[in-house]
């Protein structure tokens, strides 16, 4: 008998086609899985917040699909023996202390030998299949807002090369740890069309994947993206990864910046690690989901443009 391709299932609701945050996959009627795994060299030079961290932006893409996460399975690759054993006890105690936060549960997990450090975890969350956020929800018109600052690559890179703060480097690390849980529930509350975390891509990469899923267009309004404290003048003083210029030669290909200055450009394809939720939602609800965001004190609550109808465009003025 043929089998299927296993990417695809009639009780599929979510694969690796839309280049979304996690996967969905339909239990029942009220019932779907979301399955997601996400894994960090570190980022920060601490362990403990590294953990933190790590978890935080594993359990993201699980909020970002208005699910909410149940259990993990740990992912740990460790060099034994250059790197003591406590300090990884040390990166799993952040870990745990982030998982406790979430109401997250540790079931087991996979650990070996490996000559650069990595944590992570598998996340398993659920969500109701008729209350899926993904990528591909939002229409014309619509509100975009963000519940992070950006900066954060520019950030840690800067603690590599010893160029940051401990102000800067604090207030980077709160922002990276704080849970997306309540951006979700105010997301959640308010109904929402679209949604994806900020990370890797940065800003323009991820709200390029919202423009492609969605068949929209996009305008952002540069000034009014907030960006960690810090990060502009370390980004203009070289403290810019290999990833950020790499996600920046891409959405060149699909956005006009104008005559928008090179840092500008910079942050706004930043790579970010643990970023916020960047959301559509119908411009009516705006104010409300700002509202909303506020009192559960996400880092940011920021209107920073709308969709559009020109589809696959984005445009920064």
């Amino acid at each position: 008998m043929h089998n299927q391709a296993p990417t695809k299932h009639p009780d599929l609701l979510v694969g690796i086609d839309g280049s979304d945050d996690a996967g969905v996959f339909r239990l029942s009627d009220d019932v779907a899985l979301v399955q997601t795994v996400d894994y960090l060299t570190p980022v920060v030079d601490e362990a403990h917040d590294w953990g933190r961290i790590a978890a935080a932006n594993a359990l993201s893409d699980v909020y970002a699909m208005g699910g909410g996460p149940l259990t993990a399975l740990q992912i740990v690759g460790w060099p034994r023996d250059t790197l003591s054993l406590s300090l990884l006890s040390d990166v799993i105690d952040g870990g745990m202390a982030t998982l406790a936060e979430a109401g997250v549960t540790l079931v087991g997990g996979h650990s070996l030998d490996d000559p650069e450090p990595k944590y992570g975890l598998a996340v398993t969350g659920t969500v109701h299949p008729d209350r899926i956020v993904t990528n591909a929800g939002a229409s014309p018109g619509q509100a975009l807002l963000l519940t992070k600052p950006i900066g954060i690559g520019v950030i840690t890179t800067a603690i590599k090369e010893g160029l940051a703060s401990p102000t800067v480097r604090d207030e980077a690390v709160e922002v990276m740890s704080q849970l997306n849980a309540a951006a979700a529930a105010a997301m959640l509350e308010v109904g929402v069309s679209a949604a994806t975390d900020v990370t890797g891509f940065g800003l323009l990469g991820h709200l390029g994947e919202i423009v492609a899923a969605s068949g929209v267009g996009a305008r952002i309004d540069a000034d009014a993206v907030p960006v960690l404290t810090g990060a502009r003048s370390l980004a203009e003083g070289g403290a810019v990864a290999g990833g950020t210029k790499r996600n920046l030669a891409h959405v060149e290909r699909f956005t006009d910046f104008g005559d928008l200055d090179e840092t500008t450009r910079v942050l706004l394809a930043d790579a970010q690690t643990s970023g916020g939720l960047l959301i559509a939602v119908e411009s009516a609800k705006a104010d409300q989901l700002v509202e909303a965001l506020r009192v559960a004190k996400t880092a940011s609550a920021a209107l920073i443009g709308h969709t559009t109808a020109r589809a696959g465009s984005i445009e920064v003025r």
